[in-house]
């Protein structure tokens, strides 16, 4: 236990690092300049006991009162809001401050606690909004905690890792504090510092509720991809390990001994048969004319199973190498599914796990484990992590964490061509496809999702003939001559042509070919000339696409340097195309 202990003490500590910390980084922040020199022990008191009562008992709570999750995480929001408000407008801190001592009436009752009550609420407030990057010391106690298996070990744990959390915290707030009184500009203008503080966090109030902090994340990590990296690598050693056995023994006690840990060097008759998927909750991205996808309806099929969550900032740095594993061989035998298993209980709504998955533009199958049934069958203690299953139903390699996507896709090649797929692709030189830039996002070319056609406006369904206008805006398409507009995609009639401005370094476009036509072809130019090998994609050839099937298209790859380009596409008659992605 006592390992356990300073290895969650320290995974707190260095959680400052990470970027899951940034979005609620300027409600800490005014710990800096708010209330008096009580109110940062109070929001860390607040943010101590809320994590660990709500990372604990959260679930429990949920299904005795029926109160929905997604609603306490309201009231946090609507406290660091009114609390943003009243740093603000003066008048208004007044009645929080009546607010507070009446919420707070079982502390002492006199005007020396009126800051440290205010910090005590933000705190409490802080801790149930704030989702940590979780290790698997970490992970494990989340697993107990929602399936209602809370031990006296997991509650000092999870205490652990709050106050190692909370010591960078207090630091920043303190350190702020001390600052403030040494620079004579600072404290001049303490009013104006406190107004400013005050509309940041009635910012992120706004933010966490429209889930833009989730959005916020992804941006950072799109400017910065090595920002905190393998920090959870802390607790990836064996002596954890063996602690965490003992912590949870629903898991180490599986008759699978060989699951949670790396197979690809295990002989044949050591191999683990795959535990079946047990659904916790909802599918999505179900392909038609199946109810589930079960192992059972997926022979001969190589399978990757993939544990992640959607507020996990290591999980988001993954998923674009997924995506591109899905567009690329989901035609070869791949299949790829999602395990959706939550860190904490306002994760288990189906409705914040669309959201996501449509946020992140994830097309792959995705299925809710809401009662961590499928990860304990996997003994599983990480997210992301990663089951590559052959087509014999045989775990054959695992990953956790991040990292490795050469090896894993050159290992996923192997499993196919095991297979007897004819596979003669190459392994994607993306050691890290994280967007390290902010490209333009996926455009549909059907009517229901064209939200990027220039003109605006609704552009309806059947068969039209379009002028191409001038200067279209950056991210946006238009087109010109005949096309047949559907809800899914449109379809290229006479003197067919699309222009679309992006701004990114490769681009795809999903098209279909009319099955009674041979040889429809695509005519690629990049800025008034015809595409060439220094900026072609793999399907163009001389400056033309020959459609072969209905997939993916590989359209303009610039090699390593991207920008803003004017791209041009001249269809023969027939073409279906669906939509662009970018990278």
């Amino acid at each position: 236990m006592l390992l356990l202990l300073i290895f969650a003490f320290l995974a707190g500590i260095v959680t400052i690092l990470s970027p899951c910390i940034l979005p609620i980084l300027p409600i800490v922040l005014t710990g800096t300049i708010a209330g008096d020199k009580k109110y940062p022990f109070g929001v860390i008191l607040g943010f101590i006991l809320s994590f660990t009562f709500f990372t604990l008992f959260l679930s429990t709570l949920v299904k005795l009162t029926g109160i929905p999750a997604d609603s306490l995480r309201f009231i946090s929001v609507v406290i660091v809001f009114l609390f943003g408000l009243s740093l603000i407008i003066p008048r208004f801190q007044l009645f929080t401050e009546t607010l507070f001592s009446r919420l707070t009436s079982r502390l002492p009752q006199n005007q020396n606690r009126s800051s440290l009550k205010g910090g005590v609420m933000v705190g409490l407030s802080l801790g149930l909004l704030w989702t940590p990057c979780v290790g698997p010391i970490l992970a494990s106690v989340i697993s107990l905690a929602l399936t209602g298996s809370v031990t006296g070990v997991a509650f000092f744990i999870t205490l652990a890792y709050a106050l190692g959390t909370a010591i960078p915290l207090f630091a920043i707030m303190y350190g702020g504090r001390n600052l403030l009184t040494k620079i004579p500009g600072l404290m001049q203008n303490t009013g104006k510092i406190q107004k400013i503080f005050g509309v940041f966090m009635i910012l992120t109030a706004i933010g966490i509720f429209l889930n833009i902090d989730r959005k916020f994340q992804v941006f950072v990590l799109e400017k910065f991809p090595q920002y905190g990296v393998g920090l959870t690598k802390l607790e990836d050693n064996d002596l954890v390990k063996n602690a965490l056995n003992i912590l949870n023994p629903n898991t180490s006690k599986s008759n699978n001994e060989n699951l949670g840990k790396p197979m690809l060097d295990l002989i044949e008759e050591d191999l683990n048969q795959a535990p079946e998927l047990i659904p916790g909750g909802e599918w999505f991205n179900l392909p038609a004319g199946r109810q589930a996808l079960y192992f059972k309806n997926l022979k001969g099929k190589v399978v990757l199973i993939d544990f992640w969550t959607y507020t996990c900032i290591n999980c988001i740095r993954t998923l674009p190498h997924l995506k591109n594993w899905h567009e690329k061989y989901k035609d070869q035998g791949l299949v790829i599914i999602g395990v959706h298993t939550p860190e904490f209980e306002f994760e288990k709504n189906p409705e914040n796990v669309r959201k996501a998955i449509s946020d992140f533009g994830i097309k792959y199958t995705v299925m809710q484990d809401n009662n961590y049934t499928t990860w304990t069958a996997y003994n599983n203690r990480y997210w992301p992590a990663k089951y590559l299953i052959d087509s014999k139903g045989k775990i054959r390699y695992t990953h956790f964490g991040e990292g490795e996507y050469e090896k894993t896709e050159k290992i996923i090649q192997d499993l196919l061509k095991e297979s007897g797929v004819d596979l003669k692709a190459d392994v994607t030189n993306m050691p890290d496809e994280t967007p390290r830039i902010k490209t333009t996002p996926e455009a549909y070319l059907g009517s229901t999702r064209m939200a990027f056609f220039y003109p605006s406006g609704n552009i309806g369904n059947g068969k039209k003939t379009f002028t191409l206008p001038q200067n279209i805006p950056t991210n946006y398409f238009s087109l010109g001559g005949e096309w047949t507009i559907t809800d899914e995609y449109s379809l290229s009639g006479k003197n067919a042509v699309l222009e679309l401005n992006f701004y990114g370094g490769k681009v795809f476009l999903v098209m279909r070919p009319d099955e009674k036509i041979t040889n429809q072809k695509v005519k690629v130019i990049l800025d008034g000339k015809l595409v060439n090998k220094l900026n072609s994609g793999i399907d163009v050839k001389n400056g033309i696409v020959t459609l072969d099937s209905d997939r993916l298209y590989d359209l303009i790859d610039l090699r390593g340097n991207p920008g803003e380009h004017l791209l041009r596409l001249e269809f023969d008659p027939g073409i279906s195309i669906f939509a662009f992605t970018f990278g």
